[in-house]
This record gives structure tokens, sequence and C-alpha cells, in this order.
């Protein structure tokens, strides 16, 4: 299954915000004073007025916001324009899903695909599991997540058996903690999402082939061109340079990736064949399948 686009744009605004209060999050209730929404909107817009004028190659957009975006009126309007632009053959973002699903219905269903996390210290299951199957009944693909603490394995088990069908689950592996899962919580975790193994190492990452730098960037508020959210050295500006010009096969700088936002270029792992299309979204296609052992 080919690639719905040529070019992954990971967008990140300079939006901290955030409406939940997660103890393991440095952005937990951060609030934004009117001012830096007012900055972050209007990076927002002009990357969105950027990615309307470039319509030279297929684009697939991945918003992933410090905080919550889709909580704010200027994020939901870009979800949907970007959804429309017939160059956009992706556009995700990730979210914590709490807010009214009305809106999703302008957006063009073939295009749109959200990251949902389930927070069960934030909202009761029941709630996140309408809101899901309110997505599929919009047509809205998307993906749930949970942090695969300890304390969360009963939710785990009652929304796995939950969700509407099509909802992919996975677990964001908790790697703070040395040896933090025993060998039958890996076993039980693994049953519920097949990538969980995957997810829950650090990857030798140094030398080795990335798409990043090559077919995938970010992008902050200001414009600024980076390979990966976790290489900080600076590619150039999208709204200055010339974006063929900081494009080209890289390796790795860095010594290990433990994140799927970035672990999911390297090359060596094959996960834009393991995903298809829906990589940036996290979906596998079809029945859940393990990944290969690469």
């Amino acid at each position: 299954m080919g690639m719905s686009f040529d070019l992954a744009i990971l967008y990140r605004g300079s939006l901290e915000s955030c409406n939940y209060d997660c103890w393991y999050c440095p952005f937990a209730k951060a609030q934004d004073d009117a001012e830096s929404l007012r900055v972050d909107e209007q990076g927002l817009r002009r990357f969105v007025d950027w990615v309307r004028a470039n319509s030279g190659r297929k684009l697939g957009i991945l918003f992933t916001p410090w905080g919550e975006a889709l909580v704010r009126d200027y994020y939901r309007a870009a979800f949907i324009e970007l959804s429309r632009l017939p160059h956009v053959g992706r556009v995700v973002a990730q979210t914590n899903l709490s807010y009214p699903l009305d809106w999703l219905g302008e957006a063009d269903r073939e295009s749109a695909a959200l990251w949902c996390s389930y927070h069960p210290s934030e909202t009761a299951r029941g709630r996140f599991v309408a809101q899901s199957k309110g997505l599929a009944d919009l047509g809205i693909r998307h993906s749930v997540g949970v942090v695969g603490l300890k304390e969360n394995f009963d939710e785990i088990r009652a929304l796995h058996a939950e969700l509407p069908p099509g909802a992919t689950l996975w677990i964001n592996a908790y790697k703070r903690e040395a040896s933090y899962y025993t060998n039958d919580d890996i076993a039980m975790l693994t049953r519920v999402d097949a990538t969980f193994p995957l997810n829950n190492r650090y990857h030798a990452s140094r030398g080795k082939p990335c798409h990043a730098g090559e077919n995938a960037i970010t992008v902050d508020g200001e414009g600024t061109v980076r390979r990966c959210h976790f290489i900080d050295s600076p590619l150039g500006s999208l709204y200055e340079d010339d974006l063929d010009d900081m494009l080209r096969p890289r390796t790795c700088s860095n010594e290990t990736c433990h994140c799927y936002i970035g672990y999911s270029h390297l090359k060596e792992l094959g996960l834009r064949e393991t995903y298809g299309p829906n990589v940036l979204e996290r979906i596998l296609p079809g029945p859940a399948q393990r990944p290969g052992t690469a």
C-alpha cells in the first residue's frame, strides 16, 4: 500500500496550553495568555498559507502540539481547510478528544484523521468511547493511544473491548523507569497492541538512514525547518529558503530514538510499509499485524 504523500510535515506551533492535568506531562493545565495565542494563531495562518500556495508536491501534515490544539477555533479551521486541499493527502492532529465533534463534519474524510489520546485520570472511559464512536459515525478515521502505566492496565483492557471496530489501539510504553514491566505485563500489553514491543525500547539510531530530513521534516511556528523534533539543528526557513535545497538523504545524529513520531521515520524499521498511508495517524491497515523483527 503506497504513501498518500511525498513529504511529511510535523507542525508544532508555540501553543502550550492544555485543559488536562496529567501528572506525567509538563504542559498539564498550562495556560497561554491572549498575546501568546495571537502569536500562535498568526504562525499557524502563515503555515496554512504556505501549504495552500505550494501545490507542487503531495503533503502529509501532522499537528503535534505541546498542548491541546483542537479546542481552539483557529486550529479547527486550519484542519478543515487543509483536509480539503487536493495536494494534502493527509492532515492529522494529536488530540485528547475533549470537545464537541460536529465541526469535523466539514472535513474531507479521505484525508482527515485523528491521533487520539485517552487519559483515564482526566475523563471517564464511557465518555471517551462515546467520542470514538462519534468519530466512527462521522467517518473520521482515528487511532487511540494510552500511556502504559500499571495503574492504567484495567482501563486498557476495558478500552480494548469497548472501542468501535477500526479504531487502532496502541500503548505508549512508560520508559522512564528501567525494567518497569514484567514479562507478563509485556505479554498482556502485546495482546492488546501488537506494536507494543517496538515502542517499549530505545532504538539505536546514530548513523542509521532516516526519512527525516529527506521526505519528512518538522516546522515550528516561526517557520524554522528541522529534520526531526528531536534534533535541534535547523535546516533553514520554510518561508525564506528553498525547501528542495534542504531535503536530502540523512543518517540520524542521535544515539537513540524512542518516540513514535521520531522512530517511525527510521528506514530499517519499515513502518511506512507496516502502516502504509496511515503512518502519520498510527492506524494499522486492516487487522492489526505484528511488525517485522527489524
